[in-house]
């Protein structure tokens, strides 16, 4: 058995993507990826839309599929982060940057860098790092001309790969722009015209009121797009990964540990990843009990509460009246489900006069939403370890 002393790294990756020997279901998905994988790499360009609810794992599923098309369909796989871009300039910047460094090592690298010219350096004094400076002359002249240069691309790799996958993560900066919605239709509308085979999947990954917001913008650039949706995954599927992610450490898992665990996962990823790390090193026998995972889980509630719901609702939502309607919300007792009713019974005059706008405030922010099968007036939060940390920030647990 494991014991505490012996530990030294927990299996859970909670913040990061999932390793691959640790991907938890999307069986479907994943079919239906490598159906998209198999004919771009054949010759025909494909687009992409990755969705699903915040932390349902999304920038995991990413990553399997970079692996996917590297070893299984011998492809250039890059997965860029775009956080905080809203130009295109950056954006194809950072597209031609992550392409030259995943080749920098390999047999193309020369016939790729030769097309860039001085406009690629080697940088860095504890290890090669590349950077693509163009001016902003030749920056505009890129975006301008992407299919041409992404084309050029694809033309000098052939000799040793089949294709190549972009992943775009992250997008908030860009979805709520026309000028990026209607550069991607035309994008795919002059590679359609102007190209024979074209083997080059591009991928954009967000939320689903991100491709509400392109569509806006550009309503027929949805046409465009396979969508592939993230649901929540199964307790069955959330069993297994626990199981396989502790055997990994050599721990075994106590049958009702297991089923706390798996509740309060809410078939959430970043929910597995959190309260099984916690667990982890509550644990300090091998054995994960239920103690343990009680412990588990108000770990992850104060992680949790900590990384999504104090940016999310405690500093969003700065008036004391909302934070005493959230601590009333929260009671002396757990609840994954409430009723409007219940709570304006509790609340006094000043408070029920805000209370809808905060409910609202609350549905946009994604911590809770409509019961429909709890009746008129319920809801439930979108994740049960919400009101575990409400509870606890209540009761004065966390300070």
């Amino acid at each position: 058995m494991a014991k505490m002393d012996q530990k030294q790294s927990s299996p859970f990756t909670p913040g990061s993507p999932a390793p691959a020997d640790l991907f938890a279901g999307r069986v479907e998905q994943i079919r239906e990826v490598n159906r998209y994988l198999t004919q771009t790499a054949s010759g025909r360009q494909e687009n992409l839309f990755l969705t699903g609810d915040r932390g349902i794992g999304k920038s995991s599923f990413a990553s399997i599929m970079r692996q996917m098309a590297s070893i299984n369909y011998d492809m250039v796989g890059i997965h860029v982060y775009l956080g905080g871009v809203n130009t295109i300039e950056e954006l194809t910047r950072r597209i031609v940057e992550e392409l030259v460094k995943e080749g920098w090592d390999q047999p193309w690298y020369t016939r790729i860098s030769n097309m860039l010219g001085d406009r690629v350096k080697k940088v860095g004094a504890l290890g090669i790092t590349i950077e693509f400076s163009p001016e902003p002359e030749d920056l505009t002249l890129l975006a301008r001309r992407f299919p041409e240069a992404l084309g050029e691309f694809v033309a000098r790799i052939s000799e040793d790969k089949r294709g190549v996958l972009i992943i775009l993560d992250d997008i908030n900066g860009l979805a709520d722009n026309d000028r990026f919605a209607n550069w991607y239709k035309s994008v795919v509308d002059y590679i359609a015209t102007h190209f024979g085979p074209y083997p080059a999947l591009i991928m954009l990954s967000g939320l689903s009121e991100r491709r509400d917001q392109l569509a806006v913008h550009q309503p027929s650039l949805m046409r465009v797009f396979r969508i592939v949706e993230l649901e929540r995954l199964d307790d069955g599927e959330v069993e297994s990964f626990f199981n396989n992610a502790f055997g990994e450490a050599g721990m075994t898992v106590k049958a009702n540990a297991m089923r706390r665990m798996v509740r309060y996962s809410s078939g959430l990823p970043v929910m597995m990843q959190e309260i099984g790390d916690a667990a982890f090193w509550a644990d300090s026998d091998g054995v994960v009990t239920q103690r343990d995972a009680v412990s588990g889980i108000s770990g992850a509630a104060v992680s949790v509460g900590q990384k999504y719901l104090d940016p999310n609702i405690y500093q969003a939502i700065r008036s004391d009246r909302y934070r005493a309607i959230i601590r009333k919300m929260a009671g002396d007792s757990i609840r994954p489900t409430f009723t409007r009713q219940r709570i304006a019974s509790i609340l006094t005059d000043e408070e029920f006069r805000v209370f809808d706008n905060l409910l609202r405030r609350l549905r946009e922010l994604g911590v809770v939403e409509i019961d429909y099968e709890g009746g008129r007036g319920a809801y439930k939060y979108t994740n049960q370890i919400y009101p575990v940390y409400m509870w606890m920030e209540a009761q004065e647990y966390i300070r």
